[in-house]
C-alpha cells in the first residue's frame, strides 16, 4: 500500500472508531481510486511500443486500446486494478507466436487512459465494444479485478470460447473483503462501506449479483474456464478461485501455483504454459503440454 493510501487508511480508521457508519462511507472514494498509476516496466517497453494503438470511447470516456499480430484467432486481455495492458507483454508475444491477434486496453484511469475513477462497468463496456468490432474471441484472459470483469462480460454479451481467470474472483465480495482488510475496517464499518458501494452503483445487492456474480450465475455452458491462482496469494485469497472453479464443474480446470504471489503469475513459465495449452486445446489440454513448450519470443 502506498504512503498516501496508508495515511488515508489511518484517517478512515480514526473516523470509523467514533462512527463506523461514517467511516465506511468515507472509505468508498478510496475503493474507487486508481492512484498511483503503474508505469510500463522496462522489460515490457518493446512490446508495449510495438502495439497498433487506437483510442475508443466508452461511456463518453477515452480508452487506449492495443493490438498485436494479425492472426485469425482473436484474444482479449484484461488487466486488473492499478494495472495496465503492458503487464501482459510476455503473454502477448507468446500468443502472437501461436497465431493469435491479441487485443488489450488500459481501463479508464489506468495506464495511458485518462480519468481518476472507474468501476467494473467500464471494463465490461470496453470489452463489449472490442467484441463488437474485433470479436468473437477465442480466448479472454483477465488478471485479478480484470478476471472478475472478464467473467461478467462473458455473461453480458461478450462472445468468448475460453476464459482464463488469473488471481481473480467470481464475486465482488472478494474485493470488498480485500479492501476492508487493507483499510483495517471493522465489521460495522465494512457493512456501511458496502451499503454505500451499492448506492453508488444504483443497484441493490441482488441486482448487482445478477449482473456481476459468476459464482451464483456461471458462464454460458459452451464456455470453458481455466482458473489460475497462487496458493499463497496475499492480495486475493486462492479460495476465491477454488470457489470459481467449483461453480463451473467439468468445463473448468484449476491450476494452483506456489511462491508466485499475485503479480508474478503473469510472467511465470508454468502459468504461460497452461494458458497456451488451454488456448490450443481447452481444459483437457492443460497439464498435458509440458513446461518448456512455449514458442513465444524470449523475455
Amino acid at each position: 500500500m502506498s504512503t498516501s493510501m496508508n495515511l488515508a487508511a489511518g484517517g478512515v480508521r480514526l473516523v470509523a472508531a467514533a462512527s463506523p457508519a461514517l467511516g465506511g462511507r468515507i472509505a468508498l472514494p478510496l475503493f474507487f481510486s486508481t492512484r498511483p498509476r503503474m508505469r510500463v516496466r522496462p522489460d515490457d517497453e518493446a512490446t508495449h511500443h510495438a502495439a497498433r494503438r487506437d483510442v475508443i470511447h466508452v461511456h463518453s470516456r477515452a480508452v487506449h486500446a492495443y493490438q498485436w499480430g494479425t492472426g485469425t484467432r482473436a484474444a482479449l486481455l484484461m488487466h486488473g486494478w492499478h494495472g495496465r495492458a503492458s503487464q501482459f507483454a510476455t503473454l502477448v508475444r507468446d500468443l502472437v507466436a501461436d497465431g493469435f491477434r491479441v487485443h488489450a486496453f488500459d481501463a479508464p484511469a489506468h495506464g495511458d487512459s485518462p480519468g481518476a475513477r472507474t468501476d467494473a462497468r467500464d471494463w465490461i463496456a470496453t470489452a463489449q465494444t472490442l467484441a463488437r468490432d474485433e470479436g468473437p474471441f477465442d480466448l479472454v484472459v483477465g488478471h485479478s479485478f480484470g478476471a472478475f470483469a472478464a467473467l461478467a462480460a462473458a455473461r453480458d454479451g461478450v462472445d468468448a470460447r475460453r476464459i482464463v481467470s488469473i488471481a481473480g474472483a467470481g464475486g465482488v465480495d472478494a474485493f470488498h473483503t480485500q479492501f476492508a482488510r487493507t483499510m483495517g475496517l471493522s465489521t460495522a464499518a465494512q457493512a456501511a462501506f458496502e451499503a454505500a458501494f451499492y448506492r453508488r452503483l444504483g443497484m441493490d445487492r441482488a441486482e448487482a449479483d445478477a449482473r456481476f456474480d459468476s459464482l451464483a450465475h456461471p458462464l454460458p455452458t459452451a464456455t470453458e474456464l481455466l482458473v489460475i491462482h497462487d496458493a499463497g496469494d496475499r492480495t486475493l485469497d486462492a479460495d476465491n478461485s477454488r470457489a470459481l472453479h467449483a461453480a463451473h464443474g467439468e468445463r473448468s480446470r484449476l491450476v494452483l501455483t506456489k511462491g508466485l504471489g499475485h503479480n508474478r503469475l503473469l510472467v511465470a513459465d508454468e502459468v504461460l504454459d497452461a494458458v497456451l495449452a488451454f488456448a490450443a486445446g481447452g481444459v483437457r489440454a492443460v497439464g498435458i503440454r509440458s513446461s518448456g513448450t512455449r514458442t513465444g519470443l524470449s523475455r
